[in-house]
């Protein structure tokens, strides 16, 4: 697949757009977001990191998230701030930086409960909106992935995309990058049964469960590497916005 012409890029560019990316957990959604913001000049929002902010600080704060109630008292309670600069991105949570923090483990395990709470959802949505407002009343383009961007974030996305792999290629890209962020080898198969495991709980959680949005093109990266995903997303969203390719 040839690449995109600076001349589309550039016209891209100039359209300022809001792109939705979904998509289950180790398809490449970050580094393929990140990777799509900067080329655009835009922002880059990480939704998941939020709903893993605020479960290290329930965790931190000895909060049982095992009990929707007690997660629901607490949810206004931290404040959670994303740095937005695809080249750095970060996370705080009452002005600490959590960015590695938020990756552990424990978070891991934890975050699909606090994340199925729908006074967490609420707030966290409301948090993420307010990024894409801001980026587009500043006329700059903006990349935001989850897994209900399209769906519930922002149904008015002008690219919405479900970004979507194998399970054994996905593994073994969580399996990498949680050994670059957190010095960590995993073994494959144990991250291929805890995304199975997360596939299903978030499928089958009552507020927003995880869906393809039918408006999303779907784009399978098992054989693709980062670069050649990009390039089909960038195809993707000027067929969509109705831009030149070449």
């Amino acid at each position: 697949m040839s690449q995109i012409s600076q001349a589309a890029l550039s016209a891209l560019r100039s359209a300022h757009p809001t792109i939705a990316i979904d998509g289950p957990s180790g398809s490449g959604k970050s580094t393929v977001a990140r990777g799509l913001a900067a080329l655009l000049h835009g922002d880059y929002v990480d939704t998941g990191a939020t709903y893993r902010a605020m479960t290290w600080w329930l965790l931190g704060c000895a909060v049982d998230v095992t009990s929707q109630d007690v997660i629901a008292e607490h949810a206004d309670q931290p404040m959670i701030e994303l740095g937005i600069d695809p080249s750095s991105p970060a996370v705080w949570v009452d002005a600490q930086d959590v960015t590695l923090a938020i990756r552990t483990e424990e978070v891991s395990n934890a975050v699909s409960q606090v994340a199925a709470v729908p006074a967490v959802r609420r707030r966290m949505v409301a948090l993420q909106r307010a990024y894409a407002e801001t980026a587009e009343a500043q006329h700059r383009a903006v990349v935001m992935e989850g897994r209900d961007i399209a769906s519930v974030v922002l149904p008015g996305a002008d690219v919405k995309i479900w970004l979507t792999a194998d399970i054994d290629a996905r593994a073994a890209r969580r399996a990498a990058q949680d050994s670059v962020l957190l010095g960590s080898a995993a073994q494959v198969n144990d991250v291929a049964r805890d995304l199975a495991n997360r596939d299903e709980a978030d499928s089958m959680r009552e507020t927003t469960p995880v869906r393809v949005n039918p408006e999303s093109a779907i784009v399978d990266a098992t054989h693709l590497n980062v670069e050649q995903t990009i390039n089909a997303v960038l195809r993707i969203a000027l067929e969509q916005m109705g831009l030149p390719h070449e």
